[in-house]
This record gives C-alpha cells, sequence and structure tokens, in this order.
C-alpha cells in the first residue's frame, strides 16, 4: 500500500546490530558477576553452565539460548529481562528495585509507579478529559453526554484511527496485529494531542497495557475510570446487539474477570474514578460531571 497513513511493519536488522546486542547480553552478565564479586568458575556451577561458553558469552561471541539466559540469570540472582532490556537495569539499585517490587503489593507497586512518574504541569491536560476502562463500562455514552454538558467535542480514538487508516479496527488487526493497531493508535492520540486542548475522548479498554502510549494519555489528559461489575460489562454490551462476548464461550465472564483484575491497577491511576455499577445513566453522568469539573476546576 502506498498510502502513508498505514503503519510499515517490515524491520530489518543488519549482522552489526545484532552482535550489537548479544555484546550486550553478554556484558550486562559479565557486570553482574563481577557487582557480586564471584568468578566464572562459581558462576559455572550455580547455573550448570560451562564456564568456556560463559567466557564466549560475556565476550559477545556466544548466541546464548532462553533457557540457559534463564539458569545464568537465576544463578546471578537478576530477572532475565534485566540482561536482555537495552536500558541498563543491572546496577545494583536497579536489582534491588526488580526485587522489591516484585514482592510488593498491588498498592506498593502502585505507589512505587506514582512516586516514579514524570512531573506532569496541569497546563499541559488543559481541559481535555480522557475515559478508560472495559467496554460496556459507558464511556460513549456518557462521554458523548458529558461533551454536551461542557460543550466540547467527543471523540472516540478507534473512529479516529478507523479514519486515518480508512479501514475498520478490526481489519486493522487482521492486517497488521495487535501491534500494528497499537502503533496506529498512539499515532492517532497524538493527532489528538495536537489539534486539540478541549475535548472527551474515550478509549479502547486495551490501552492502558500499552505502557508508553498510556503514559501519554496521563501527561496529556484528565483521565477518569468508568468501573463497572464484569456482570454489568457483560450485559451493557450484550444489549448493544452484540453477542460475540458470550458466542461460544461458556468462560467467557470468567475470562472477562481476569481481564479486569488484571488491567485494575493500571486503571487506578487514572486521575478519577466514576463506578457505573447499579447506577442509571443519568446518576452515573451526575457522578461524572462533579468528577470532571473537580479535576479540570471549573
Amino acid at each position: 500500500m502506498s498510502d502513508n497513513s498505514t503503519p510499515h511493519l517490515s524491520i530489518s536488522f543488519d549482522a552489526d546490530q545484532v552482535a550489537d546486542f548479544v555484546a550486550m547480553v553478554g556484558g550486562r552478565i559479565r557486570g553482574a558477576r563481577q557487582q557480586q564479586g564471584i568468578s566464572r568458575r562459581v558462576l559455572s556451577e550455580r547455573s550448570g553452565v560451562s564456564q568456556r561458553y560463559l567466557a564466549q558469552l560475556e565476550s559477545g561471541t556466544g548466541n546464548i539460548s532462553v533457557a540457559l539466559l534463564f539458569q545464568v540469570a537465576s544463578a546471578l540472582n537478576v530477572q532475565a529481562e534485566q540482561l536482555l532490556n537495552q536500558t541498563n537495569t543491572t546496577e545494583p539499585e536497579a536489582s534491588e528495585f526488580f526485587r522489591r517490587f516484585n514482592q510488593s503489593t498491588a498498592d506498593q507497586k502502585r505507589q512505587a509507579l506514582d512516586a516514579l512518574a514524570p512531573v506532569v504541569d496541569a497546563d499541559s491536560k488543559q481541559n481535555r478529559i480522557c475515559l478508560i476502562g472495559l467496554r460496556g463500562a459507558g464511556k460513549s455514552t456518557l462521554g458523548k453526554r458529558l461533551a454536551e454538558e461542557l460543550d466540547t467535542e467527543f471523540l472516540e480514538l478507534n473512529q479516529l484511527v478507523e479514519e486515518q487508516s480508512g479501514m475498520p479496527v478490526s481489519e486493522l488487526i487482521a492486517l497488521y496485529g495487535q501491534e500494528g493497531f497499537r502503533q496506529l493508535e498512539r499515532q492517532a492520540l497524538e493527532t489528538v494531542v495536537e489539534t486539540n486542548t478541549s475535548l472527551i475522548l474515550a478509549v479502547g479498554g486495551g490501552i492502558v497495557s500499552e505502557t508508553e502510549t498510556y503514559g501519554r494519555l496521563l501527561q496529556k489528559f484528565y483521565t477518569v475510570w468508568l468501573k463497572a461489575l464484569p456482570e454489568e460489562h457483560m450485559e451493557r454490551v450484550r444489549k448493544q446487539g452484540d453477542e460475540r462476548p458470550m458466542a461460544g464461550n461458556p468462560k467467557a465472564m470468567d475470562e472477562l474477570r481476569s481481564i479486569l483484575t488484571s488491567r485494575e491497577d493500571l486503571y487506578r491511576r487514572a486521575d478519577g474514578l466514576v463506578d457505573t455499577s447499579h447506577r442509571s445513566p443519568d446518576e452515573s453522568l451526575i457522578d461524572l460531571i462533579t468528577t470532571t469539573r473537580q479535576l479540570i476546576g471549573s
């Protein structure tokens, strides 16, 4: 396709790039070993990987398998992903942070993420409001009515993605996969930020799992999580005439509960929360208007 709005997903790597990455991993292992003051022989005994192979690995000439990398990481008491991350996460402070973070409660993890979040100037958010939450929470219904109340524009990010790409979201995902769709989603979000200082935006439920995109949302929008019980999410979607969530899937409700649980900490990073459970649209709208006015100070 020649349309510039569609993502270019073909990525090529030359031999030097691969060699640099392998060397980086080897250097991380060597650095972690030296920081702990252990010899290559001791690391070999702990990990079950030969000294000869470790020497090749540390010199950047050994192409380690995932299984062996896990063994070496475990022997060094670091997370395997720390050795692969292209930012340096094997420094003592970073290793300790990873260890403590993984052992923390959900509330402690949320506090740590909030503490490390970039300082955001309220002016950078201006009068942009973003509604987040799973499908069926009421983002479209309440978003439109909130926009009318505040006399501003309402926009659904998925709709903008479709306009910019010229095809439905379902076709985009089928053609480019989730990665391609998320790339287009991020581009559409940047368009919204650049062209709007005041609006109500509704986004897909999974956007919070995209670290960079969600971070951008939190920086540039006052975010409100529209929360609901799993049963209400499902029932509202069905009332919209979409039977797909339950069609041929007896475990659909369990899967929905699992998604909500896995994303709850991410949703809670929003600036505000409106629980629409057991609430009529009118009641939820009153709550949303109150929350929004508190956020934007009007």
